[in-house]
């Protein structure tokens, strides 16, 4: 057979398409370009609500199996628990009687001042319990997933309780499930109120003190406050109601060098192991109009070819 005859393009399983750096180079450029988009236009909204939406009866699937499980060992372990909780129960109901009688002659004088003062009595807002399903998988955030979503109401923004105080606040809502940021995340911030002496602040959420907690920041170093003090949520804001519990000062250090206290702080929910929790509506619509300004009065204009 003459030679010109014969093929000489290699065969298939020797063809090589680009090269290694250029296709890393061209992914890279593809994935910033997704980023800045995410950040900046919110195109993968609908393309993350969609997938959630596919991926939530899955996730049931396999989340099932897990609670069935658990439901199944503390109903083994209920019984003796349920018997030490009755007995202690008893005890507190019994040494908490005479600071009930103490509460309704209180609630009576409180009730009464209200009325001289004419003061708006705080309104009752409804919520929407709802129960944890997970963890957020980001590590460097301290977030859960609910089984509530926007085809229960729940907004972004609205806050979340448990039955000891705020656990945290909505920041993203797919149809049938909501991401709950909790009040020791980095980037979570409330203003609250010192329920001792009155004075209101900022608490930051502090992932890295004692496992998750808060700090005040921006207090003087002569503020008064002291280890044990309750902080509520002042309202202030608009979006939590006034009087939730937040957290209880856990110690408070002042260094001269410093124009500041550092003010620790411990959260009142069980921000590592809570299950059952309530979504509050945000209290935004409940807030007053903001009264009109007085209209200024026109300044005299003293240039030429003024107006008369």
């Amino acid at each position: 057979m003459p030679i010109g005859t014969l093929d000489r393009t290699p065969p298939p399983f020797f063809r090589q398409g680009a090269s290694a750096l250029s296709r890393l180079m061209l992914f890279a450029a593809m994935a910033l370009f997704l980023m800045v988009a995410d950040t900046r236009f919110k195109l993968t909204g609908p393309m993350r609500m969609t997938i959630a939406s596919v991926l939530y009866p899955l996730q049931w699937v396999v989340i099932k199996p897990v609670q069935w499980a658990g439901e199944g060992l503390d109903h083994v372990q209920s019984l003796r628990r349920a018997q030490q909780d009755a007995q202690s129960y008893h005890e507190q109901l019994r040494l908490q009687s005479p600071r009930v009688q103490q509460f309704e002659q209180l609630a009576l004088e409180n009730e009464r001042l209200r009325q001289l003062l004419e003061l708006r009595a705080r309104p009752q807002t409804a919520g929407l319990a709802a129960q944890v399903l997970y963890d957020a998988a980001d590590p460097y955030t301290h977030k859960v997933i609910i089984d509530k979503g926007l085809l229960q109401g729940v907004s972004p923004g609205s806050p979340v309780i448990d039955e000891a105080g705020v656990l945290g606040q909505v920041t993203r809502v797919y149809p049938s499930t909501s991401e709950v940021t909790l009040v020791i995340d980095a980037d979570q911030a409330i203003p609250v109120l010192n329920t001792r002496t009155g004075v209101r602040a900022v608490a930051f959420g502090n992932p890295e003190l004692h496992g998750g907690g808060l700090e005040l920041r921006y207090m003087g170093a002569n503020a008064d406050v002291q280890a044990g003090d309750l902080l509520t949520t002042s309202g202030i804001d608009g979006v939590f109601p006034p009087g939730l519990p937040v957290a209880r000062v856990d110690k408070v250090e002042r260094r001269i060098e410093l124009p500041f206290a550092l003010i620790d702080c411990i959260p009142q929910a069980r921000v590592n192991g809570t299950m059952q929790v309530l979504v509050l509506p945000a209290q935004l619509a409940d807030q007053p109009p903001r009264p009109q300004e007085p209209a200024k009065a026109g300044k005299k204009d003293h240039g030429k070819g003024a107006p008369r």
